[in-house]
């Protein structure tokens, strides 16, 4: 059995979020039955604890943290929380736009699971969290070059990994790929074939 959000409760919970948080509430937005609040990276933390301290709210949980780059955009990257309140059975999401050179504030302090969901988002996009203890690559390799999730990483990567049997040990090397692999025909696997499938020979009679 399907469970949908009530519309009334989170269009409430806009209204008071945006009355009590004037200096850190940019823009609220319901949609696809999900309330989505626009804050600034300086408001930021400020918001969140107001969510897990207020009575009307009581966001104790921090489901997510992701980013979504927007390399066409001065504030290149959205950095996205996710929320859970068990006590009000309500979710929300908290949206930020940074720079590419701008810190955004750790949330360690008020959710202590922050840490590796930060840490990912530094290994993916190359967003600096301030006041992180340990922020540091947790998904790439060590020495990796770039970061995976950015729009303009090649889908190819800048090395490949193999073991080196001479050498004995793993070893990187420039990408090199032949001209073929990176030309597409955008036929379908029945279009252009060189081959006839069994029963073709029938159409010809």
């Amino acid at each position: 059995m399907a469970v949908y959000p009530d519309i009334d409760a989170l269009e409430q919970l806009a209204e008071h979020i945006a009355l009590r948080c004037p200096d850190q509430v940019l823009e609220t937005q319901l949609a696809f039955g999900e309330l989505t609040v626009t804050s600034t990276v300086s408001g930021i933390m400020d918001l969140i604890e107001f969510l897990r301290s207020d009575s009307s709210c009581r966001f104790s949980t921090l489901v997510d943290i992701t980013a979504v780059d927007h390399p066409q955009r001065p504030q290149r990257f959205d950095v996205v929380w996710h929320l859970l309140s068990m006590y009000q059975n309500q979710r929300i999401r908290l949206k930020v736009a940074v720079r590419e050179d701008e810190v955004v504030p750790s949330t360690i302090r008020i959710f202590p699971c922050a840490n590796w969901f930060e840490r990912e988002i530094f290994d993916m996009f190359g967003i600096l969290f301030a006041g992180h203890p340990d922020l540091r690559r947790i998904l790439t390799d060590y020495g990796f070059s770039g970061y995976p999730l950015r729009k303009d990483f090649p889908t190819t990567g800048y090395v490949e990994v193999r073991y080196d049997e001479s050498e004995k040990r793993v070893v990187y090397e420039p990408v090199h790929l032949t001209q073929e692999y990176r030309q597409f025909d955008f036929l379908s696997p029945w279009e252009g074939a060189k081959y006839v499938l069994p029963g073709d020979e029938k159409t010809k009679g």
